[in-house]
């Protein structure tokens, strides 16, 4: 028989107690908490996340635990990718993240990462016997008087970002290697100032971020532990933007091929295996081949042998969010690399967003049906997405849109702290009407950055002043002095600058303005406004500057006040471009 020794009633315990009931995180959880007079775990994992399998398998399965997990909590498993406002909640403590509430939703404990069995088992048994927050939550946010930094802030954060500088091995953080997407673009910002340090060191950066990129397949991987050679490897939609978006404008600044090949590389991953065949993006790839082992043998593979071996699942959810993103990524390739198919791609997955996830109001949902929501994120990578597409192509339809989306924002996401309305929050309904809602610190830096800048191509100042409005909680010091600081530091530069602003004048099926069109959006700077003036479709939306009508195309170079001759080649283009803002 075998099993002679283990009674009927033992077995069966000893298979439940490996079957935990997850359910999903939904309105009345906590009614039900206390109802049953239990506390409430929630497991915030993401389908793409080595470390998450890890957990799951050694862990949740773990007989002592899931036997006093199931008699003393309700237990709650999320897709992080699925709940934005879940996702920018927690996003310092994983992934999996592990937070633990009491029956009334009072946070108890928060967990970063994989937690052993036995560290579990200490932990829940301790806070069913005692339990007490092991800390305060702040209730209120702070208002800064300006929606700017001050030279005495500004000084402090620009130390914080230098000092998280890694000298030794380039690149920011020394616990994981990646692209760091704010830093990292400041660096470079920087090096087109003419900052010596920072030149050096965004190149340097650039080259070493690398050894991320997927030498078989393309795409980013998302993160290397400790130094630049032991990646992790699950390929997510945002690591993929950002590679696309840096290496695209490292090479306009650098001329460094290296730097193409990387963007290319990345454009043919997410083309190729995160595309579905209506024209929009998949979300991730997971790390593993077989969910909770290490797959470095794997991908030392050959194309042919990794095939043979099979494919890391890829999550085939379909986000506004994360469409968004691509869309913007795409825009930054093509313009570095003059690959009209990229812009095409990011043209069809932006009308793929307006027919499949509109909510017809300027707003977008996550998913085909979101059990929470509506979420800031979703909008807010849409109309970023949308302002990319009106620079890249200078069609007034992609502005339109982008306005719709910023006013959707506005009306749906901000913020009020008392009578004051400060920066703008994660989702409409805070949680499932769970948890209280808080203004997120990245999301609100992509609003201010995306709200200035729509308020320099459109001239309406409600535009400027939702920028204002999230830039007066980034400017409260316990705020921007969180590290990482360059995202405010950032946000703090564009508000208190004009744009490089470049305008073709010509008629939109004249080669010579395509082609200066596409040498005005190689302008090595993120921040531009780069607009096309056609007479046969009136003025531009700011009509701001006035200018002449000339026989030929040209590119003006517009900066406080004052502007360029015309600019009719396109070799000389750049060089007169720096000498007007340098």
């Amino acid at each position: 028989m075998g099993l002679h020794w283990l009674t009927l009633p033992a077995l069966l315990f000893s298979i439940q107690a490996f079957s935990l009931n997850w359910i999903d995180w939904t309105p009345g959880l906590f009614q039900k908490a206390t109802a049953e007079k239990k506390l409430v775990i929630l497991d915030l994992e993401a389908i793409w996340c080595h470390w998450c399998h890890v957990m799951d398998e050694k862990t949740y399965h773990d007989p002592k635990v899931a036997a006093f997990l199931d008699k003393n909590f309700i237990t709650v498993k999320v897709d992080q990718d699925s709940r934005p406002d879940l996702s920018k909640r927690y996003s310092d403590y994983g992934w999996p993240a592990t937070i633990l509430f009491d029956s009334h939703g009072k946070e108890l404990a928060k967990r970063a990462g994989f937690i052993e069995p036995g560290r579990m088992l200490a932990l829940i048994e301790g806070l069913v016997k005692d339990p007490k927050p092991e800390e305060s939550t702040p209730d209120r946010v702070l208002i800064a008087e300006s929606p700017f930094l001050g030279d005495a802030l500004k000084k402090s954060a620009l130390e914080n970002h230098f000092a998280q500088y890694d000298a030794k091995q380039d690149g920011f953080g020394r616990t994981h290697k990646f692209l760091f997407g704010n830093s990292d673009e400041l660096m470079l910002r920087r090096a087109w100032r003419g900052e010596a340090l920072d030149k050096t060191r965004g190149k340097n950066t650039l080259l070493r971020a690398l050894a991320l990129i997927d030498p078989v397949w393309g795409g980013g991987y998302q993160y290397s532990v400790h130094t630049w050679k032991e990646p992790h490897f699950e390929k997510i939609a945002e690591t993929q933007y950002r590679n696309l978006l840096l290496y695209s404008t490292g090479y306009l600044l650098y001329h460094e091929p290296k730097f193409l090949k990387a963007a290319s590389e990345v454009h043919r991953y997410v083309t190729t295996f995160l595309q579905g065949p209506d024209g929009a993006f998949y979300t991730s790839q997971d790390a593993d081949l077989v969910k909770g082992e290490h797959s470095d043998g794997f991908f030392k593979l050959s194309d042919k042998d990794r095939r043979a071996k099979g494919m890391p699942s890829i999550d085939k959810h379909q986000y506004a969010r994360e469409n968004g993103l691509f869309i913007s990524g795409l825009c930054a390739f093509s313009t570095a690399s003059g690959d009209a198919r990229a812009t095409k791609q990011a043209t069809q997955t932006a009308r793929w967003a307006l027919s499949q996830r509109s909510l017809g109001n300027g707003g977008f949902r996550h998913d085909e049906k979101d059990s929470a929501g509506p979420y800031l994120a979703d909008t807010l990578e849409m109309g970023r997405g949308f302002l990319a597409l009106y620079q890249v192509t200078g069609e007034r339809e992609w502005l339109s849109h982008a306005r719709a989306a910023a006013d959707f924002l506005k009306t749906t996401f901000s913020y009020r702290s008392g009578d004051k309305v400060v920066g703008f929050q994660t989702t409409a309904r805070s949680v499932a009407s769970e948890l209280p809602d808080m203004p997120d610190k990245d999301q609100n830096i992509k609003i201010a950055r995306f709200t200035n800048l729509l308020s320099r191509y459109t001239g309406k100042k409600e535009y400027r002043e939702m920028a204002e409005q999230a830039m007066r909680f980034l400017a409260t010091k316990e705020v921007a002095l969180e590290t990482p600081t360059a995202g405010v530091i950032l946000t703090d530069m564009e508000l208190g600058d004009d744009p490089v602003h470049l305008t073709v004048t010509g008629k939109k099926s004249d080669p010579a303005a395509q082609e200066l069109f596409l040498q005005a959006n190689r302008y090595p700077m993120t921040y531009k406004r780069i607009e096309w003036l056609d007479a046969a479709e009136g003025p531009l939306p700011n009509a701001d500057v006035p200018y002449p009508q000339l026989k030929t195309a040209a590119v003006f170079a517009c900066v406080k006040g004052r502007c360029s001759l015309p600019i009719q080649s396109v070799k000389e283009l750049h060089a007169k471009v720096d000498k007007l803002y340098h």
